[in-house]
């Protein structure tokens, strides 16, 4: 039975097929290329499907990850407001089941199966056989998951939990996004959105709040060129914070069997972030340091890892 996946983000969505019957790829995977679709140039999710299914075999069920809290098989996009119904685009196309869960569901599932050129190593030693996976993903937003062997997985809204503060420049960060925010999530800082928001901070806080906000892609940039000293502290400041909070998760999961840092902000920088405070503040938490040094952490350079969850799924009939 031919599936479709899709991992659906709050910027783009991956379209694939796939089908127990085919053949593995040297990859190991079965389902087709991805395609992927800019979700600003379309209308709506049921748009997208029909794009992408227009002169393709139709299929007889789809499994689709989202990004977003799924209940009675729907999701609201969280960073984009569409809303992602399975039984309503079961009947507009004409596919007989349609699945819908959270793109960190479809993650986390992956992650047993990524190894060699998949992975890049950020610390740590060995993984404990049977113990739980974590992985957590800043992109437009930041979603949080595990995998708890032998089949089970965890998802959970983790990105919308409190932030904390290392230090006081941190503190000051933080301080300055309460006032604008309320409650400061790890989201609001451990994202794209996030680096925009420290940079904003510390541009404030440095006495410039007149300057022009910079982009995501453009702090990143001149970070990584060493042209811009501020741009230099908010990129250094992302990935401290994004190496507290794995360390946090490794710590509430248990996830001795390893840590891994997902979606599409870091992997463009793997080798910056192996030399950044990453690592230091995943194991900064006092009398649990030793506790955390052997937990490995990798960072997923596989850009269609969640398609190879999304095969997993599939192959359950999407039920778990």
């Amino acid at each position: 039975m031919t599936t479709l996946i899709a991992d659906i983000g709050g910027t783009n969505a991956r379209f694939a097929l796939w089908d127990a019957g085919w053949e593995a790829g040297a990859d190991g995977q079965a389902h087709t290329p991805p395609v992927r679709v800019q979700l600003d140039d379309v209308a709506g999710i049921a748009e997208a499907i029909e794009g992408y299914l227009a002169g393709r075999p139709r299929p007889r069920a789809a499994v689709l990850a989202v990004a977003g809290p799924v209940e009675d098989n729907a999701v609201r996009l969280t960073n984009r407001g569409w809303l992602v119904d399975g039984a309503a685009l079961a009947a507009r196309l004409g596919i007989p089941r349609v699945t819908v869960v959270n793109d960190f569901a479809a993650i986390s599932w992956s992650l047993p199966r990524l190894a060699g050129a998949d992975l890049y190593r950020l610390g740590g030693t060995a993984p404990v056989p049977g113990a739980p996976l974590a992985v957590l993903g800043p992109g437009t937003g930041l979603g949080v998951g595990a995998f708890l062997p032998p089949d089970r997985v965890l998802v959970t809204e983790g990105g919308h939990a409190s932030v904390a503060a290392h230090d006081a420049r941190e503190a000051a960060v933080v301080e300055w996004l309460r006032a604008r925010h309320g409650h400061v999530s790890a989201e609001r800082l451990v994202s794209g959105q996030g680096i925009e928001n420290i940079h904003a901070a510390l541009t404030a806080l440095d006495g410039r709040p007149d300057e022009a906000p910079l982009a995501a892609a453009d702090i990143t940039g001149r970070a990584l060129a060493g042209s811009d000293p501020r741009c230099a502290e908010a990129l250094a400041m992302f990935c401290a914070q994004l190496g507290s909070l794995a360390g946090d998760l490794a710590l509430l999961y248990g996830a001795r069997g390893g840590v891994y840092v997902a979606g599409g902000i870091a992997p463009r920088f793997p080798e910056y972030l192996a030399a950044s405070a990453f690592r230091a503040r995943f194991e900064a938490k006092g009398r649990f340091a030793a506790w955390l040094a052997p937990v490995p952490t990798w960072l997923v350079l596989r850009p269609d890892a969640a398609m190879v969850g999304l095969e997993t799924l599939a192959s359950m009939g999407g039920n778990r």
